[in-house]
């Protein structure tokens, strides 16, 4: 019997080898948008990987969109033919399927990059631009105020994430996931820090929810059926009278009404008021109860490090699955030393097969050829 972090897992009518998911990390490595040969060099050792899935970073759905400027997007026809060329050498030579987290930052946009510092860069500066946010609340006190979104620029923002989904669909992509955690603009319509609207986008938490929601509907109906699409949320702002864990789960029970096949579960990324306790695998409780009080599949990350660790907490039943950020970085074979550990097999490449060791001659399967 497979460990559980190698049982196959179905979402919608997506079948992933296993349960092992690389987290979408930022590169700042883009230009204009455009994926670069960084990209190529990137993804395609974490798509050799042996992960179940491969989600791209957080993907922005204009230019304005972005985290900073050197963040990618797909949101115009030059993006979308630099990151065709990127996704077609990965799937000439790796078996894993695509996944692309859609994003619109909001207030935290036009930032610099973490190496340089990530402060908001000013909107007359290089490579700075004008925010927008459910409400002119910065991110920062030291901040220029974003622009608040009006009834007009809502809708905008639904046709852009609808305009990326459809490239993405252009693309092949196998999975979209929408970006409603950390801080960025989905998120700050949810949490009661930064949306202080007083129409139907604003106060309560059906209103707050609205916005999210309509997002998430709008592109749900232009991925064809069968592609899962679900939504990555902070659990909590960890601060006091922030988005809380209880609205997280009222959030997934409605995302599972509106027809989304997962939910990805982080936590923080609102405020710099933020204290969060950490410690291994320290949001994995967040996943554990909206699991249990909604029945969504659930996507566990953060401080997730060790191959047992991670067995112990789907064996648990605490999540469905579990998704890998940092420690991909560290270690871009996580998987097959993990399959290796616990008694598994896992997908590589027919030209890397010679570095199996001989101890462990079961230990690589391929997509065409079946097992070596």
């Amino acid at each position: 019997m497979a460990p559980r972090l190698f049982e196959p897992l179905r979402l919608d009518d997506l079948d992933l080898d296993n349960r092992i998911l690389i987290a979408p990390m930022c590169q700042y490595s883009a230009r204009a948008g455009e994926a670069t040969d960084w990209h190529m060099m990137h993804l395609g050792q974490l798509a050799m990987s042996g992960a179940g899935l491969l989600t791209l970073e957080a993907t922005a759905v204009s230019p304005e969109a972005r985290i900073t400027d050197w963040d990618l997007g797909l949101y115009s026809d030059g993006c979308e033919r630099a990151l065709s060329r990127v996704l077609g050498a990965i799937r000439e030579y790796a078996p894993a399927p695509v996944c692309i987290q859609i994003a619109h930052a909001g207030r935290k946009a036009a930032s610099d990059a973490p190496w340089a510092g990530g402060a908001q860069i000013a909107p007359d500066s290089p490579h700075g631009w004008r925010t927008e946010a459910p409400s002119a609340i910065p991110h920062g006190e030291d901040e220029v105020p974003p622009h608040a979104l009006d009834t007009a620029d809502l809708k905008r923002i639904r046709n852009d994430f609808v305009a990326t989904a459809k490239r993405a669909m252009r693309l092949g992509i196998e999975a979209v996931e929408l970006h409603g955690a950390h801080g960025y603009l989905l998120h700050q319509f949810l949490s009661p820090l930064s949306n202080r609207r007083t129409d139907a986008y604003g106060g309560s938490l059906e209103n707050r929810m609205r916005f999210p929601l309509e997002v998430f509907d709008a592109v749900r109906e232009v991925v064809p059926a069968g592609k899962p699409v679900w939504m990555r949320v902070s659990a909590t702002d960890w601060v006091e009278d922030g988005w809380s864990l209880d609205e997280t789960v009222a959030f997934a029970q409605a995302l599972k009404a509106h027809g989304a096949a997962a939910i990805h579960v982080s936590s923080g990324g609102l405020s710099n008021q933020q204290k969060i306790a950490l410690g291994p695998g320290y949001q994995v409780p967040f996943a554990e109860r909206i699991k249990a009080e909604t029945g969504l599949a659930t996507i566990a990350v953060g401080l997730i490090t060790e191959p047992r660790q991670a067995e112990e907490i789907l064996t648990a039943g605490r999540a469905d699955a579990i998704s890998l950020a940092r420690a991909m970085l560290y270690d871009p074979r996580w998987p097959w030393h993990a399959a290796a550990e616990l008694g598994a097999q896992v997908r590589a490449p027919k030209q890397y097969w010679r570095c199996q060791p001989r101890a462990l001659k079961d230990l690589f399967k391929d997509t065409q050829f079946g097992q070596r």
